[in-house]
């Protein structure tokens, strides 16, 4: 952790082992306090490569970002999560999703189902795995009695009731309200702001540390042309002005940046930061000027 806040890397590009194994050393010694594995068809299987890279780094956490829960059998998933937890000494962070791109289930030759039905099959997921984790015949045995710690990701009322109810970690995409299934859309800072005021109304007394993805990433330019160009980028979905307020958008210097991630953890009581691999080296300027 660097002060208040934890910097994750989500790995999207299937590698060789060598290639592999060489990103995960770079993030670490970037200062990344998390490795991730994204979970989609054409991408490295997530509970290998988390294993892999347990193994050739010594510090950094391990999480799946964010498993498609509606792909695994909940008995099944028990196995290769506490598994996966015993031969990475306990460092796996477990993230879970509701499954999204209806192309990838087409794919599968899996039908899609509603997003109520997807839930539902989250919900039962995670009690399942709770309760294997508590029977002592279930063997590979957890780290800890509890489990790895658990991430839920997604913005509908429903799973994100169901984080408040049961996740340690929070994750908020970002992303806009759009038809399910239909293609994502940017979420305004106002939408994020009633996402993480939804949630909070749900945690009661409960803590949750709270993640958020991020979604562009600019340290290379001055502020202003950094905004002008990701309106460009945007095709002008939203203006420079409420980009230059998205904790989606981290745009500027390493010190500009700095204080965004000050003022959103003001806002919005985001603390736990996910860059994607191709903005993995342009952020770590950030992780180094909070050190």
């Amino acid at each position: 952790m660097t002060g208040d806040f934890r910097f994750g890397v989500n790995m999207v590009v299937p590698d060789s082992r060598a290639a592999w194994v060489g990103k995960c050393r770079q993030a670490e010694d970037l200062g990344y306090d998390v490795v991730s594995a994204a979970d989609h068809l054409g991408m490295a299987p997530p509970f290998p490569a988390l294993v892999l890279a347990g193994e050739v780094t010594s510090r950094v956490k391990l999480n799946t970002f964010v498993l498609n829960t509606p792909f695994y059998n909940p008995v099944l998933l028990a196995r290769d999560v506490t598994g996966t937890d015993q031969f990475t000494d306990g460092r796996l962070e477990l993230g879970l999703g509701a499954g999204y791109v209806k192309a990838e289930f087409e794919a599968a030759g899996m039908p899609f189902p509603a997003a109520r039905e997807r839930v539902d099959h989250l919900e039962r997921t995670i009690l399942e795995l709770k309760r294997r984790y508590a029977d002592p015949e279930h063997k590979p045995a957890p780290v800890r009695p509890e489990g790895p710690p658990l991430l839920l990701g997604g913005r509908g009322d429903r799973i994100l009731t169901l984080a408040a109810g049961h996740a340690d970690i929070i994750g908020f995409t970002g992303t806009g309200k759009s038809a399910d299934g239909a293609p994502l859309t940017l979420a305004t800072a106002e939408d994020i702001e009633e996402r993480v005021a939804f949630v909070r109304g749900k945690l009661g007394d409960r803590d949750a540390e709270f993640n958020l993805l991020v979604h562009f990433v600019n340290t290379a330019e001055d502020r202003k042309t950094g905004l002008e160009n990701l309106e460009k980028l945007v095709r002008g979905e939203q203006p420079i002005d409420q980009l230059a307020q998205l904790p989606t958008a981290l745009v500027g210097s390493p010190a500009e940046v700095v204080e965004q991630l000050h003022a959103h953890r003001e806002r919005f009581g985001l603390t736990y930061y996910t860059v994607l691999e191709h903005n993995m080296a342009q952020f770590a300027p950030v992780i180094e000027a909070l050190r």
